[in-house]
């Protein structure tokens, strides 16, 4: 047999596919020097404990230090979990990765007597310096925030513990990023003609998009296999994930862990609710489409590698460059700077690290910090669902581009409620911007496959993930059992329930989904991907209905950032997630697509 894929090693890879890490620190020994910069800053920042009480001069002097202090951490983080990032076998980057996360631990410890220390002078009080020192004013939002949340502030002492703690509890998310992306070994995919094709992170997507169905299922049940082989030490890791969520509620004072993660970022658990309820309530539009899929293929049964099945003759092919004018032709109705931004930093700043690599991390991402322009990790496939990724993360980084030249530090983070919808927000508007102007049959079929495969992974796959999720700490809060055969039960038994009989249940590797997302490691932020497809949806119609004043209220939600309250956010946007009714239209855009489908495939 001859093996036609295999995968480079990333000193094979040419540079303009690579991200620009140099545009952060230039060299290694220019990121020690920062490193060395910001432990000596920490000393001087811890020394303001016990001082806060002694007026408003005092808290400038402090806000100033600690806000330049977090910057410089910001870029420090970035340039080594993203160096890690693109090879996980660099046993250096992997070593200046774990450093950078103890020196968040440091930061985060030096400054623990912050809130503790505001809320004991009296949040009255600091009100009253905000209101006699102009200085102070954009402070105020924060004071609001910990108004909201002081009840699950605790003493200086814990709250440094609590920090300190924030290094070895990455491990058990460590763990699984080491044998998730350097250690487990995939064996190849078999094509019809016994020809073999390498299996690896930033392959599988290809694989299972594959005209050959045998590629497809060999590449899928090789995925799924290793992920069974290695079952216990990811159920380990996870059990350890899900407990440490279990014990930051706890310390805290939340009723769940699910409060933990929702009222910690302002949003009520009836949001987690609503999405569930109407999710479960439309699963037959989903059992719908899986029966067309079986009709259009010709198949008796429909497997989980069929789902992304190509429908048409041929998949259309879009270099880099093609995706990158389309995503800026689809961006127009925001304006011609954030189209000139978007092409800036696809052409000329390599923001994005198309490459793919052997030893390169699953997925896709977008992150930064102030002080550094955007980067975005993904595999590009020259074909619709890379285009669409490279939409959807060019999403979260033009809104951390407009929230961080906008706000200050402290309001640089708009949390996951809102990043996936700016995310969603992108993918939207450019499919509109396609089905508009390519209108060959077998483009708009890619398209709706496109449309569709995203559908899945974040209208299906990740409400039942979510609702996995909610399981699994339920269990942990109550002292019942976890085990690789409990949590991939658990997932198995969702999956039966939203695949509804129309899909052929391989019921261990179908069972194992749930190792297979780091975002499992990210207390209760899968279900945020179905709100942020539902606001997105909703805020991009206007837009392109051609309401100019929609186009200027969400450039004012990109530049927002966390300056005000994520669902306030939404709200000024043109869109009120308190309620079922965006997550029941965007279903009636997915019905919309299947409609569309059959007639196309008829």
């Amino acid at each position: 047999m001859t093996e036609i894929t295999s995968l480079p090693l990333r000193s094979e890879i040419p540079v303009e596919q690579t991200w620009d890490l140099a545009s952060v620190y230039p060299t290694p020994a220019d990121w020690d020097a920062a490193c060395a910069e910001l432990t000596a800053q920490l000393p001087a920042l811890a020394a303001f404990r016990g001082r806060l009480a002694e007026g408003p001069a005092t808290l400038l002097a402090l806000l100033s230090p600690m806000q330049e202090a977090g910057v410089l951490l910001g870029k420090i983080l970035i340039y080594a979990s993203n160096g890690a990032s693109v090879d996980t076998g660099d046993q250096t980057a992997a070593a200046r990765a774990g450093q950078a996360r103890t020196l968040m631990a440091n930061f985060a410890a030096a400054t623990a007597f912050f809130d503790p220390e505001l809320m004991a002078v009296g949040l009255d009080q600091i009100d009253a310096w905000i209101a006699q020192t102009p200085e102070l004013a954009f402070f105020s939002h924060y004071v609001d925030r910990l108004r909201l949340r002081q009840a699950h502030v605790r003493s200086g002492e814990v709250e440094e513990v609590l920090a300190l703690t924030g290094d070895p509890f990455s491990g058990p998310f460590n763990v699984y990023g080491m044998l998730n992306n350097a250690d487990m070994v995939f064996r190849p995919a078999v094509a019809a003609d016994e020809t073999e094709l390498e299996v690896g992170q930033a392959s599988i997507g290809a694989l299972v998009t594959h005209p050959d169905r045998a590629v497809r299922r060999s590449a899928w049940e090789s995925y799924a296999d290793s992920y069974l082989a290695f079952r216990n030490t990811h159920a380990a890791a996870f059990t350890a994930g899900v407990k440490q969520n279990v014990f930051n509620a706890r310390v805290r004072g939340y009723a769940s862990s699910l409060h933990a993660s929702l009222e910690s970022n302002y949003i009520p658990v009836e949001v987690f609710h609503n999405l569930i309820a109407v999710f479960k309530k439309h699963l037959p539009t989903w059992h719908r489409y899986w029966r067309l899929r079986k009709r259009a293929l010709g198949l008796d049964a429909l497997g989980v590698y069929d789902i992304k099945a190509p429908l048409a003759g041929s998949k259309p092919v879009v270099p880099f460059e093609q995706a990158v004018e389309w995503i800026a032709e689809g961006m127009a109705p925001l304006g011609q700077a954030y189209v000139d931004v978007l092409r800036r930093g696809c052409l000329e700043e390599r923001w994005v690290d198309r490459a793919r690599n052997r030893g390169k991390r699953e997925g896709a991402y977008s992150s930064g910090s102030h002080g550094t322009h955007p980067f975005i990790l993904m595999s590009y496939q020259d074909d619709l669902f890379s285009l669409s990724t490279l939409a959807h993360e060019l999403g979260h980084s033009l809104h951390s581009y407009h929230t961080r030249r906008t706000q200050p530090f402290i309001y640089g983070r708009y949390g996951l409620f809102l990043a996936e919808v700016a995310s969603n927000f992108n993918q939207a508007m450019v499919r509109d911007y396609l089905f508009r102007t390519q209108t060959e049959r077998a483009f708009q079929i890619g398209l709706i496959e496109e449309a569709m495969s995203n559908y899945h992974r974040y209208f299906f796959i990740m409400p039942t993930l979510a609702q996995f999720e909610l399981e699994a700490h339920s269990r942990a809060e109550r002292g019942a059992p976890l085990s690789a055969d409990i949590l991939t039960g658990i997932t198995a038994d969702l999956f039966a329930e939203g695949y509804g009989g129309e899909v052929d249940f391989d019921q261990p590797r179908i069972g194992i989904t749930w190792a297979q997302f780091g975002h499992m490691y990210m207390n209760f932020y899968v279900y945020q991907y179905a709100t942020g497809i539902s606001a997105a949806h909703a805020l991009a119609q206007p837009i392109l209905a051609g309401d100019q004043a929609a186009a200027g209220r969400y450039l004012d939600f990109l530049k927002s950032g966390g300056s005000r309250y994520p669902l306030e956010t939404l709200q000024q946007a043109g869109v009120d997630m308190t309620t079922p009714e965006p997550v029941e239209a965007a279903f009636g855009v997915l019905a919309g697509l299947v409609d569309r489908l059959e007639t196309l495939l008829e």
